[in-house]
């Protein structure tokens, strides 16, 4: 949409210097021509855009500047909040105070006490904006990093060309061209640690849609069933949603349909004696034997 568009022109500015068209078009995957129509258009709504020619030019904000009130509504200035709220919860750099000094006039356009907060943290907060860090100057300067994997089968010294650090599934990770296996992957970041940026360029490839869209790169392969007891419909509720579910005379049946194998008995495991594998049989028998190998540790 054009509106998001232009404001996140006008956030790029107020938080930098300066930039150029071509930056922009490349940053918002539109046009040269578009971005110095958006540049108009800021301009007739009052926001005092300077561009300069020459080696040492390119578009600016008059320094000192802060939004008229009726450029952005409550509203959207609350979503802006919100996200950016979001981002300082995994940043050291707490950009929130200062990008909202800058938009935000001085007799208060909104209320900085949101109904909805975010926080992106985790145990790891401190090494996780370290990371973060890393991966964004890894990837705009095309240096590929490296660092040691920890994952079910052991620890891997990997090396990637990073594309993009991304949120979900609960986790950090980073997508990018693993040289090891020679295609695309995702590291979540609390699993990879010893990482340091090379000195080694790399030309960024042209990434397919499948790979890039996590949920074509993790298709769902494992079907079960499973058996909960009622006292933990809250924790298939939270996880699932309501409808999910079907209640039965002896339970809760669960169908299900997953990628990794491992993680689901792990899953399972998590409910204790609240939980039993109906289908397929295969499943019954291994689960099974985990559970006497785990009874085994306490005899």
């Amino acid at each position: 949409m054009k509106l998001d568009r232009l404001i996140g022109i006008l956030t790029v500015l107020l938080q930098n210097d300066k930039s150029t068209a071509p930056e922009l078009a490349k940053r918002f995957n539109v046009s040269r021509r578009t971005i110095l129509r958006d540049i108009d258009t800021l301009c007739l709504a009052g926001i005092p855009i300077v561009t300069l020619r020459g080696g040492d030019g390119g578009i600016s904000i008059m320094e000192g500047y802060k939004i008229n009130k009726n450029v952005l509504t409550a509203e959207e200035l609350q979503t802006l909040v919100i996200g950016l709220k979001s981002v300082d919860s995994i940043s050291k750099q707490s950009n929130f105070e200062n990008l909202m000094t800058k938009l935000a006039p001085s007799d208060a356009m909104i209320s900085l006490t949101e109904s909805i907060v975010i926080d992106l943290s985790s145990h790891y907060k401190d090494s996780l904006s370290e990371k973060i860090v890393l991966f964004k100057k890894a990837i705009a300067e095309h240096k590929t990093v490296k660092f040691d994997y920890y994952y079910a089968k052991g620890e891997m010294p990997r090396e990637i060309e990073p594309y993009f650090v991304e949120f979900r599934w609960n986790a950090w990770y980073i997508f990018g061209w693993c040289r090891l296996r020679e295609d695309f992957r995702r590291f979540k970041l609390n699993r990879l640690w010893n990482y340091e940026i090379t000195e080694d360029d790399f030309t960024p490839r042209s990434v397919p849609p499948e790979k890039a869209n996590a949920e074509d790169a993790f298709p769902e392969l494992y079907h079960v069933k499973i058996l909960f007891d009622r006292s933990v419909r809250f924790r298939l509720i939270e996880t699932y949603g309501m409808n999910r579910y079907e209640e039965t005379d002896n339970g809760l049946l669960l169908s299900l349909d997953f990628t990794n194998k491992d993680f689901i008995y792990g899953w399972i495991l998590g409910f204790g004696d609240k939980a039993k594998v109906i289908e397929p049989e295969e499943a019954r028998s291994e689960f099974a034997l985990l559970a006497e190998n785990i009874l085994n540790l306490y005899k």
